[in-house]
């Protein structure tokens, strides 16, 4: 969940590693730091804060140099301090490091260095590798052994760069992100590829266990027995203008206007998709999982499948997979569901069903990921990077890809395609609502409590409208199933309450505006979300007609920029919410 970035070559490094941990904030922003190496001298500045701001402070980008790493961060080990932020030393100054991951033995490591005579200064699991890199390099003066020995001791899941004051830079991987961007006359060692796209689109992404050393001019990988090893170079076609915010205030607010674009071209991988759909007719049993945002999309896919494709499906937190399902062998498919690729809770579930004999398929925003490049069958959601934290269009590329899996599977019985334009204008006039919706968030800037209720494929939408609000604006809000209410959540309505009921004109229609009587004899305030207005509603935020299966793809609008606009109205930055990363790669 972190940002890491190093470079050696020819240009000035402090001002490129700034630029690059700009870009890859939304990974991780609670501290900031960079090292450079000048003269035979490793120099870090880092402390808590956002890269612009520490930047504006410490004047990192005129540090001296041509080679150096870099380092956004989101806490796990240790409180958000400046000697908790990356990059860290070892007892001297000639080695730094910055990590991403969790070292699970960093308590018997560290016990063992400090017997050692060796002094820690953070409070983190990350600076083990320091003293480790220190210690080996004391011992041996070569650092291809002193990597080697170091790894051969981490236990858990780790992606670091080390720099040493020779000016050699070096690295390896298990369980999270590293990747080499190759430029002219130097080399990136970078968590994303973001972080060197601007310079270059060759990439070449790590295994786990290799090893990295870039020394002088020349780029060596090795695995952990100290054999080279050759990883093939990728060129990576994400669009570095899609960065850019252009006319908008944030990144959130671009991504939520994106996705009239994102829905009209879904489907374009047509070979890709037959492959998909072949592998999963031909399966027995079908799982799907996914993390927070994928996971509501997972809780529709499982809908449809079942509802049109006539495929059994249960989906599964990837958090919980570990714990709620054994009955996995050779004739089962796990359908993965990430934006990133490289959320760990996902990427273990997709490993134990691996170990048991499973076939994976996954839908993924970036096709080079750790999930796409273990998996049997990938599908691109292709909707650029989403820098914003809370995810906004990639949920809708989710959504429209799996239509469009599922109309496949089916033989054409949900006519998506040609639907599409419909989508298309309808995602258009909900955002012509952005103005009606920003004044009611602006009355519900106070509120404590916020209730989200639908039913059947709704639910699931309940469910992400929710998570946005609480992602993006800190307030409290609880997704529940509408025939639920009467079961036990009714106990928390009252006058003070706020519930909005997502109600389009389908068959769950009657029953939601019976559910809305019982809240609204309870004196809560309602707010409709519909293609048709009811007394019951005190609000009404209307949605164009579509047909019924199609509405999640644009009820889920109007929670988005309402989410938005309570980030606004309550002084948080929507683009990073506190206390969250987009790619989370721990556990």
């Amino acid at each position: 969940m972190c940002s890491i970035i190093g470079y050696k070559g020819q240009l000035n490094v402090a001002s490129v590693l700034v630029d690059s941990l700009k870009r890859m904030e939304y990974r991780g922003y609670d501290s900031v730091g960079i090292a450079t190496i000048n003269n035979g001298k490793i120099l870090v500045k880092k402390d808590v804060g956002r890269v612009a701001d520490v930047n504006k402070s410490l004047d990192l980008g005129r540090m001296p140099g041509h080679t150096g790493i870099g380092h956004t961060r989101w806490a796990t080990h240790g409180g958000v301090t400046d000697k908790n932020a990356h990059p860290h030393y070892g007892c001297t100054d000639r080695i730094a490091i910055v990590h991403n991951g969790i070292i699970e033995n960093y308590r018997e490591l560290r016990e063992e260095l400090i017997f050692l005579g060796h002094i820690f200064i953070s409070d983190t699991d990350s600076e083990v590798i320091a003293h480790l890199l220190e210690r080996y390099y004391a011992e041996q003066k070569n650092i291809k052994k002193t990597i080697i020995q170091t790894c051969r001791r981490l236990k858990g899941t780790y992606a670091f760069v080390a720099a040493f004051e020779d000016g050699t830079i070096c690295g390896s991987r298990y369980d999270e992100p590293l990747i080499i961007g190759s430029v002219n006359n130097g080399y990136f060692i970078s968590s994303d590829v973001l972080g060197f796209l601007e310079y270059t689109d060759k990439a070449v992404f790590l295994e786990n266990r290799d090893i990295v050393i870039v020394d002088s001019e020349t780029c060596h990988i090795f695995d952990l027995e100290g054999n080279i090893v050759n990883r093939p170079i990728t060129k990576v076609a994400w669009e570095l203008a899609a960065i850019d915010k252009g006319k908008y205030a944030h990144h959130t607010l671009k991504e939520i206007h994106e996705q009239p674009k994102i829905v009209e071209k879904t489907g374009t991988q047509n070979l890709k998709i037959q492959e998909f759909c072949n592998i999963l007719t031909n399966s027995k049993t079908v799982l799907l999982t996914g993390s927070g945002t994928s996971y509501h999309s997972a809780l529709i896919a499982k809908h449809i499948l079942s509802k049109f494709a006539k495929i059994r499906a249960e989906a599964i937190m990837s958090s919980e997979f570990q714990y709620t399902f054994d009955a996995i062998d050779n004739t089962s498919v796990l359908i993965a569901i990430s934006q990133s690729g490289e959320t760990a809770d996902v990427l273990q579930s997709v490993k134990a069903a691996k170990q048991m004999g499973a076939r994976i398929l996954s839908i993924v925003n970036n096709p080079t990921s750790s999930l796409a490049r273990i998996s049997d069958s990938s599908l691109s959601i292709d909707c650029g990077p989403e820098i914003g934290v809370a995810a906004t269009k990639s949920f809708t590329a989710q959504l429209s890809l799996i239509y469009t899996i599922v109309d496949r599977l089916c033989k054409g019985c949900l006519d998506f395609e040609a639907n599409k334009a419909s989508l298309v204008d309808a995602l258009r006039q909900v955002l012509d609502t952005e103005i009606q919706i920003h004044s009611i968030a602006e009355g519900l800037r106070d509120a404590r409590d916020i209730y989200i209720i639908g039913r059947s494929i709704h639910y699931a939408i309940a469910l992400e409208g929710a998570l946005k609000i609480k992602e993006l604006a800190y307030i409290h809000t609880e997704g529940i199933a509408a025939g639920e209410l009467k079961h036990g959540p009714l106990a928390l309505i009252d006058r003070n309450s706020y519930v909005l009921l997502v109600n389009p004109n389908d068959i769950a229609s009657e029953d939601n505006i019976s559910s809305a009587y019982e809240i609204k004899a309870r004196g809560a305030t309602i707010i409709g979300i519909s293609d048709r207005p009811n007394n019951v509603y005190d609000i009404f935020i209307k949605i164009p007609s579509v047909k019924s299966t199609f509405y999640p793809i644009i009820e889920v609008l109007p929670f988005q920029i309402l989410a938005y606009y309570l980030a606004l109205a309550k002084n948080a930055d929507p683009d990073y919410p506190r206390n969250l990363a987009k790619s989370v790669t721990v556990k």
